[in-house]
């Protein structure tokens, strides 16, 4: 990995603590050092009694760079997104997209089983739907009794 400290972007304020550490240790943040080249966002959603788990994933291919497992009651989801392009001639470039490996992964509930999984991709969003996940989830309130 070479750094690039010629050409800087300044959108942000310079007490930054994300461009601080950027500038310090390259490209990457902290955070980056230690999961791999980048950690695409993710969240999930309720949707009935099933749970969405949503990830961004632009621009990688997820039939041949990504995988969906159930592993020791996780949901993980591990893949790689590829640079295919070339430097620019003279060997500097400006790099804020990350490249690299990534993998995340989501506690599943005890009572979900692999067969409640299903997976979709869609104009860069990897959906992955967990049946029932919510199932029996609802608060139950137990009253207190005076004595």
């Amino acid at each position: 990995m070479r750094l690039m400290n010629t050409l800087a972007l300044r959108t942000r304020p310079a007490w930054d603590i994300d461009r601080w550490v950027r500038d310090f240790f390259g490209p990457a943040t902290a955070d980056d050092w230690f999961a791999g080249a980048f950690t695409p966002a993710a969240e999930i959603v309720r949707d009935g009694d099933d749970a969405l788990v949503r990830v961004e994933l632009p621009g990688v291919d997820v039939e041949k760079d990504v995988t969906v497992e159930v592993d020791r009651g996780y949901l993980v989801i591990r893949g790689e997104r590829r640079d295919e392009r070339a430097e620019d001639k003279d060997g500097r470039s400006l790099r804020e997209m990350r490249y690299g490996s990534f993998r995340r992964a989501f506690k599943l509930p005890a009572h979900v089983t692999n067969d409640a999984l299903s997976a979709t991709y869609e104009a860069g969003v990897l959906t992955v739907r967990v049946a029932g996940a919510h199932k029996g989830a609802e608060t139950h309130r137990v009253a207190i009794e005076s004595k």
